[in-house]
């Protein structure tokens, strides 16, 4: 039996993690982090979901809540100040040196998998920590490799990031890497938070009751994401799916070819958890914002258009104002302070541009 359908009356010592989580059905006014985290545990090849938002947003509830939807209930968090080794695992060289046998201790990377690997204020961690992570979460496989001795084992797992914007953003090169990002904002509508109060006040008055109000629910989110994951492996992607995701992915300006592979993923996921007989656009447009919100780039204007625009601008302004002409700077006597040219190599380094925040 599901953990979703169990429940043993709490015990008042008991701290806030050993008590049974906050249905996932009951959660109030967080339908789009509903759908990601359901379409991560689906297909967890697509990269685990980022979620970011303020303070008490229902962010550590949410991922608690997914985790005993699925089939082992197993919820691993991964603390701050975790080392790489307690994250992949260890080799005991001695034992390899010894008599050629491996032994392997395994990390939290071992213990998460089939369930929930859950880390709070990702954006925190370690650089190195994250880009190892994001490594094994696409790829449902841990390699620990030691002095030319490697084990690798399974570790297929849903990643749920969260981080508050407030304290820090990732680097860019490792925000691309999880495949969904959720936006989670305030909420400012009085009826929606007297909702989610009042539920939050019944949990806390009686769990047990409370659960047992949603044990259907939460049986049938158990049955949907079973039932979708085998549906998954039926579902193809035509042409007209392939040519709205290129054109939602050029629109946003994405780098590279990641967003495209997600959102089309993603959308399978949710036509299978729709128990759709195809994938459609419609299905695309669904995740799109999920794929995009955190890869979405401005536009560069092309190179003639700045070209053009530039020498415009130059026979318009008055010479005082003018870019100084190479006899003023070899001269030294330019408005400017320019220093005479000197050879050099060069990089194209790109803005950092601002994220497209979605209101919700």
């Amino acid at each position: 039996m599901n953990a979703a359908t169990q429940d043993a009356r709490p015990n008042p010592a008991q701290s806030p993690a050993q008590r049974p989580a906050f249905p996932f059905s009951a959660l109030i006014g967080q339908a789009p982090l509903q759908q990601a985290l359901l379409l991560a545990a689906i297909d967890p090849g697509l990269g685990g979901v980022l979620v970011s938002g303020p303070r008490g947003t229902a962010k550590s509830t949410a991922a608690r809540a997914l985790a005993e939807l699925l089939p082992e209930g197993q919820l691993v968090n991964l603390p701050l100040g975790a080392s790489e080794d307690r994250l992949i695992g260890t080799l005991d060289i001695e034992t390899v040196l010894r008599d050629g046998s491996v032994r392997f201790s395994p990390g939290l990377l071992a213990k998460s998998h089939r369930g929930v690997l859950y880390v709070d204020e990702v954006n925190l961690l370690p650089d190195a920590l994250v880009d190892a992570l994001l490594d094994v979460a696409a790829s449902g496989v841990n390699t620990v490799e030691r002095d030319g001795v490697s084990h690798s084992h399974e570790a297929s797992f849903v990643l749920i990031g969260t981080m508050n914007p407030e304290e820090g953003e990732l680097r860019p090169q490792l925000i691309d890497r999880f495949g969904l990002m959720v936006e989670l904002q305030n909420c400012f509508e009085p009826s929606v938070r007297e909702e989610i109060v009042k539920a939050r006040l019944a949990y806390d008055l009686d769990p047990v009751a409370f659960r047992a109000r949603y044990a259907r629910e939460q049986a049938y989110y158990v049955e949907r994401i079973r039932a979708a994951r085998n549906k998954l492996a039926q579902l193809s992607f035509d042409d007209a799916v392939h040519a709205h995701v290129s054109a939602l992915c050029i629109d946003a300006a994405v780098d590279g070819l990641r967003a495209d592979l997600v959102m089309l993923r993603a959308a399978r996921a949710l036509a299978a958890l729709e128990q759709s007989d195809a994938v459609t656009s419609q299905h695309v447009d669904c995740v799109a914002e999920a794929v995009l919100v955190h890869r979405r780039r401005q536009r560069d204007t092309s190179t003639a258009d700045n070209a053009a625009g530039g020498e415009a601008i130059s026979r318009d302004l008055p010479r005082s104002s003018a870019m100084p002409s190479s006899s003023d700077v070899e001269a030294g006597d330019g408005d400017w302070g320019y220093l005479p040219p000197q050879p050099s190599a060069t990089t194209r380094v790109k803005g950092v541009i601002p994220l497209n925040v979605k209101k919700r």
